[in-house]
C-alpha cells in the first residue's frame, strides 16, 4: 500500500505545468472540464479526442489534494518509521503549497485552473465562469490560505457568488457559449449539470472547509440545503425520493431552480458523513487515538456520539456552551486529558468521554 501512495505522490510531483501545478491529464473530478482534448465536431468523445496529456493544462484542485493527503502520506511514511520520506513528502507539500498560493489565488478565491494555453479558469479575468467551487472548497478544506486569511476570503466570496436556496452551485456565472478550449462543460444549457449546477458531491467540501475555519454556523446551513432530511418540504421542486441524494440539483440559471436529477448517482453519502461525523460533530480517526473537535451551530446544543473503534466502544458527551469551535476541556473515564485527542489504550475495551467547548 505504501509503495502505491508513493508512486501515486510521485506522479504529481513529476507532473506539474508552467505555474508548478499538477497537469490535469484529461480532466480532474470534474471530468467535463477538458482542457486538454478538442472536440470540434458531433461525434467526438469529449473526454477521448484529442492528446490528453497537456502539455500545459493544470489543476489547482489537484494541488489541494495533494496538500491534503501529501501531508496524510508523511504522518504515514513517520508513523513507520521513515522519517527521510516523511520530510521528503513535506517539502513537496511546501512547494505545492507556494505555488498555489503564487498563481492560484485571483484576489478573492481560489483560480480554479489553467487550460491548454496558459489561461485562467475561474477568474475574475473570465467574463463567463469567474469562480468554481472545487477549488476554493478544496484548498480551504486542505488549510491552504487558512493563516493568511486567504481561505475565508475564498469561503466568503463562495456564498457571495456560488450560494443559492438549493446549495453551492458548481461555478459563475453559467457559460452560454460553447469554448473548445474548456469542452463538455460549456455544452450544457446553463444551470443544469457542469455548467452552474448544484453538485451535491462537492457542497461537503465547503462545508468542510467552513469547519476548518471555524464557522459551524455556516458548514451546518451548507449541510442543510441538499440534505434529504432537511429538503423534504420542498418534493415538489426537488422532484425525486425525499430519501436519497442526487448527483446534481437544478441551479439558479436553469429552467426549473431546485429540480433534482440523477438520483443515486453519486458519491454525496460518503462525503456527507465524513463531513457530518468527522469534521461537524467533530469525531476524528488519528493514528494517536480518537480526536473529538466540534464545530457545530451556535445554537445546536449538547449531544452524544457513539464511536466504534479499534475494537472499543467510545461514549462521548459534548457540552457546547453555544460555542462553534473549540474544545475547552476533555475527561476520558474520569480523568483529565491534555488536549483534544482521546490517548489509545491496548485492551481497553470502553471509553466514557466528556468534553467541554
Amino acid at each position: 500500500m505504501m509503495e502505491h501512495l508513493k508512486r501515486s505522490f510521485d506522479y504529481i510531483v513529476n507532473h506539474k505545468g508552467p505555474h508548478n501545478l499538477p497537469l490535469i491529464g484529461r480532466a480532474d473530478w470534474n471530468d467535463c472540464l477538458n482542457l486538454n482534448c478538442f472536440s470540434e465536431h458531433p461525434g467526438e468523445s469529449f473526454q477521448c479526442f484529442g492528446p490528453s496529456e497537456g502539455p500545459v493544462a493544470e489543476s489547482v484542485f489537484i494541488a489541494g489534494m495533494f496538500v491534503k493527503y501529501g501531508e496524510e502520506y508523511a504522518q504515514l511514511a513517520e508513523l513507520l518509521g521513515d522519517q527521510a520520506e516523511a520530510d521528503r513528502a513535506r517539502k513537496e507539500v511546501q512547494i505545492m503549497y507556494d505555488a498555489v498560493l503564487k498563481d492560484g489565488w485571483d484576489g478573492e478565491w481560489f483560480v480554479r485552473a489553467y487550460d491548454a494555453y496558459s489561461h485562467k479558469i475561474g477568474s475574475k479575468e473570465c467574463e463567463e465562469g469567474k469562480i468554481f467551487i472545487e477549488s476554493n472548497g478544496f484548498c480551504s478544506l486542505a488549510g491552504i490560505g487558512v493563516k493568511e486569511g486567504l481561505a475565508q476570503k475564498a469561503l466568503d466570496s463562495v456564498k457571495k457568488y456560488l450560494d443559492c436556496e438549493y446549495g453551492v452551485m458548481i461555478l459563475q456565472p453559467a457559460y452560454t457559449v460553447y469554448h473548445l478550449e474548456l469542452g463538455e462543460i460549456t455544452s450544457y444549457p446553463p444551470g443544469y449539470k457542469e455548467n452552474a449546477g448544484i453538485f451535491c458531491h462537492n457542497n461537503p467540501w465547503v462545508s468542510i472547509a467552513e469547519t476548518v475555519i471555524g464557522r459551524g454556523d455556516r458548514a451546518f446551513e451548507i449541510y442543510k440545503k441538499t440534505c434529504p432530511a432537511y429538503t423534504e418540504e420542498i418534493s415538489e421542486i426537488h422532484k425525486t425520493e425525499p430519501y436519497v441524494y442526487c448527483q446534481m440539483v437544478a441551479g439558479n440559471d436553469a429552467y426549473l431552480p431546485g429540480e433534482g436529477k440523477n438520483s443515486w448517482l453519486t458519491g454525496t453519502a460518503a462525503w456527507t458523513f465524513c463531513n457530518i461525523s468527522q469534521y461537524i460533530l467533530g469525531v476524528y480517526p488519528t493514528h494517536k487515538g480518537l480526536q473529538v473537535d466540534p464545530c457545530v451551530p451556535s445554537d445546536f446544543g449538547d449531544y452524544t456520539v457513539t464511536r466504534k473503534y479499534r475494537g472499543a466502544t467510545y461514549n462521548i458527551n459534548v457540552k457546547t456552551n453555544g460555542s462553534q469551535k473549540g474544545v475547552k476541556s476533555m475527561t476520558v473515564n474520569g480523568q483529565a486529558v491534555e488536549g483534544n485527542i482521546i490517548p489509545f489504550v491496548e485492551g481497553q475495551s470502553e471509553y466514557n468521554v466528556e468534553v467541554v467547548m
